[in-house]
């Protein structure tokens, strides 16, 4: 009875650790839609990709910032889920925003603008919230106007 057991969840435990991760499937993703876009993108240690758009000047803010940005938020597939009414930046703690602004925003200076194309475990994880799904891939358009 033993040996029955063990050869029926060894295989099965085997199956279940062969497939993807849901980081390497973000990354996927994310790789897929840099070389669609044609983009120059620099992949941070966890997973976030960065690209420049415009540099700033000055100092860069911390993750215990308050920033003032104007941001677009959509999907890979550009549907737009989220954006900063214009002509208004949005005053955000970064403490209080995704790890994927924690990490991506420091990386500005003041009057820059940054694409973050952040993997889900940055983002809203599996749960997702509101009208973003569960392990889904985002995609930030920022400029990030002032800080303190």
């Amino acid at each position: 009875m033993r040996k029955t057991i063990y050869l029926f969840i060894f295989p099965l435990i085997l199956l279940m650790g062969c497939g993807k991760s849901q980081n390497d499937k973000d990354d996927a993703i994310l790789k897929k839609y840099i070389s669609d876009k044609g983009l120059t993108a620099v992949a941070e240690p966890n997973g976030l990709y960065y690209v420049e758009t415009q540099t700033g000047t000055g100092g860069s803010p911390t993750v215990t910032s308050t920033v003032w940005v104007n941001y677009t938020g959509y999907f890979t597939n550009g549907t737009i889920f989220d954006q900063s009414v214009s002509g208004s930046p949005a005053r955000l703690t970064l403490s209080n925003t995704i790890p994927g602004w924690q990490e991506g925003i420091p990386l500005m200076k003041k009057g820059g603008k940054a694409k973050l194309l952040i993997p889900s475990l940055l983002g809203y994880g599996a749960y997702g919230s509101g009208s973003i799904p569960g392990n889904t891939c985002l995609i930030f358009d920022v400029e990030l106007v002032n800080y303190q």
